[in-house]
């Protein structure tokens, strides 16, 4: 049986050791401090905490750490990560739409979170998005207008590493230059940008060109911007936590500690106050039980999976929920777990009917790692993505006639295009990839506790096409992809459709095909979603605060009442960096001082 051990008394044992790494991997190693906030996976907030050197503050990180992993450094192995130890490694629930697949939604298992295994898309979506949670919570803090100079904030705009010229790819008024993560354009031409340049000027219209689609106003077809900066992943371990910021006294980051539960700090008449954490060093439940308590606040960043499963497992939630997994129930709060949001996408594939492609054998590739390692330049800088074009479904659809537009306005993209040419300049490669993806879908899923054990994945059943709007969306989009690949330019590529169907494909079979073969886009949203202060709906306050109790908040993707139709890195970039503001003001004393 294991008992958890309180941690004044260890760390009166830690503190005989004077010297000590400020990444840990057991608390016994930490110094004998008392913290005012513990952290659950948050990097952005606890870089801007500790800049009070007054304020202690833990991070608890149930991954490994970041340092010395090669495929979260080199932009191009991004993939090689899932279905590792610094992936979580989760499954959805039977999909019924989707002829009964489970469907895997790699996360991020390591300091730095989804940041340090994502595509490294940074994409904003639209200022409608931002307006909407603004109304939705009644706080105009969130607006597209408050919330751009936090995303400025938190941009750090750099050269690719190719260091071309890139006048006419991005506009400068809309990007932040002195921030900490860095931002950047493509840094590896591939023989496909100039077609799509020209397909842009021949078509128009809904492919017209959009000099910088994070301006808020995405609509058109553009430049695809990347966390990538001088050839490697800028990540928020490698930005918010870099060397500069870790060796902060007042900052103890611990790895490979899992939380298991919140626990009430105070019990009796009243709001009930959590802000103590427990928390198992090891990945299983075999390592030793730890308790600790923050003085100030408990701070949520585990992601739309890992948040509501943490407070479910702490009695916060839907109480038929909590008692049929035998947790006793302790806050009724029925909205946690609930109103999960992910963008259904699939790729369509159009081999090239010509002779002369690219196709990279190991030998180039070992060049090119070579390459990566002298200098970080090369292929292996490349995220495989240039271009990218937003659409929306016209007014004059037919599917307006039986739904409602989920999307947050005019200047909001219904679909999200990638453009994947391969190759190496100037050979194309040998398919040309287009994803698409719905980007504000109708559908809605949930994230519920199966039991008390907190070593079980919670049930996440993701709900994807469980609207019909979202399939006649992908449709469109596919669709879509035929008008653009029709342009002139590409006619010496002799394109044909190969795969998921073909041109000769029935209505029923294309129908069939796409369910045989959509997947999350991996940004789950909503689960501890935002609502106005006294709504007897949602998880959190518009301050992040948890509802019906005190000393705890959540600081994630949970948060987002709606999914910004976008890839979602940017967006929770700009809500951690808002956060750190609010959380350091409610702080302040009657004179103002913090």
């Amino acid at each position: 049986m294991r008992f958890p051990i309180l941690l004044n008394q260890l760390l009166l044992l830690a503190a005989a050791s004077c010297a000590f790494a400020v990444i840990q991997e057991s608390i016994t190693s930490l110094p004998n401090v008392t913290y005012d906030f513990v952290i659950v996976g948050g990097a952005v907030l606890a870089n801007r905490l500790t800049e009070n050197p007054r304020w202690n503050v833990l991070v608890l990180e149930a991954g490994p750490s970041h340092e010395g992993v090669l495929d979260a450094r080199v932009p191009a192995f991004s993939f090689n990560l899932q279905k590792t130890i610094y992936d979580w490694n989760y499954t959805s629930t039977a999909q019924a739409e989707l002829n009964n697949r489970r469907v895997l939604i790699p996360r991020g298992h390591i300091l730095g979170g989804c940041s340090s295994i994502n595509g490294m898309f940074y994409t904003r979506g639209s200022s409608s998005d931002y307006d909407r949670w603004a109304k939705v919570t009644g706080d105009e803090g969130w607006s597209w207008k408050n919330i751009l100079p936090y995303m400025l904030k938190n941009e750090k705009w750099t050269f690719p590493s190719d260091r071309r010229n890139t006048s006419g790819q991005y506009d400068h008024r809309v990007h932040g230059r002195y921030g900490k993560t860095f931002v950047s354009l493509y840094s590896v031409p591939q023989a496909i940008d100039a077609k799509v340049c020209d397909a842009v000027e021949e078509l128009g219209g809904e492919f017209a060109y959009n000099v910088d689609t994070n301006s808020g106003n995405p609509l058109g077809t553009g430049w695809l911007q990347v966390t990538v900066g001088n050839g490697e992943r800028s990540s928020s371990a490698t930005s918010y936590l870099g060397p500069e910021y870790i060796k902060r006294s007042n900052l103890h980051v611990l790895v490979k500690n899992r939380v298991t539960k919140l626990l009430q700090t105070t019990s009796g008449g009243g709001i009930p106050d959590f802000r103590t954490v427990e928390f198992t060093e090891g990945y299983d439940s075999s390592g030793p039980s730890y308790q600790i308590t923050a003085t100030k606040e408990i701070i949520l960043s585990a992601g739309a999976f890992g948040t509501p499963h943490i407070l479910q497992l702490s009695g916060i939630g839907d109480p038929e929920v909590l008692q049929s997994a035998g947790v006793e129930p302790i806050v009724n709060l029925p909205s946690v777990g609930k109103n999960l949001t992910d963008q259904p996408q699939f790729t369509t594939m159009w081999p090239l009917g010509i002779t002369q492609t690219f196709d990279p054998t190991p030998e180039y590739q070992a060049q090119w790692l070579a390459q990566w390692h002298e200098n970080r330049t090369g292929p292996l800088t490349s995220v495989g993505v240039n271009s990218i074009a937003y659409i929306r479904i016209p007014d004059s659809s037919p599917i307006w006639n039986n739904h409602s537009d989920p999307t947050s306005g005019p200047n909001t993209p219904h679909l999200e295009i990638a453009i994947i040419g391969g190759g190496l300049y100037p050979l194309p490669g040998r398919i040309v990839a287009m994803n698409t993806v719905v980007s504000e879908p109708h559908s809605r899923g949930s994230v519920l506790i199966q039991s008390s054990d907190p070593f079980d994945h919670p049930l996440i059943d993701m709900a994807l096409l469980s609207h019909p709007f979202d399939m006649l969306a992908l449709k469109y989009g596919a669709t879509a992809i035929k008008k653009f690949l029709s342009a002139s330019t590409f006619e010496e590529y002799n394109l044909t459709l190969a795969y998921p169907f073909t041109e000769e494909s029935t209505e029923e079979e294309v129908d069939q095909a796409i369910r045989n073969v959509v997947a999350s886009n991996v940004h789950p949203v909503g689960t501890a979603s935002m609502s106005p202060k006294d709504a007897d709906f949602g998880v959190v306050d518009p301050d992040l605060r948890v509802k019906k109790v005190s000393g705890l908040r959540v600081v994630d993707a949970s948060v987002m009442p709606f999914i910004t139709s976008a890839h979602t890195q940017a967006a929770v970039y700009a809500i951690a960096e808002r956060a750190a503001d609010i959380v350091a003001a409610s702080w302040r004393d009657s004179k103002g001082h913090i």
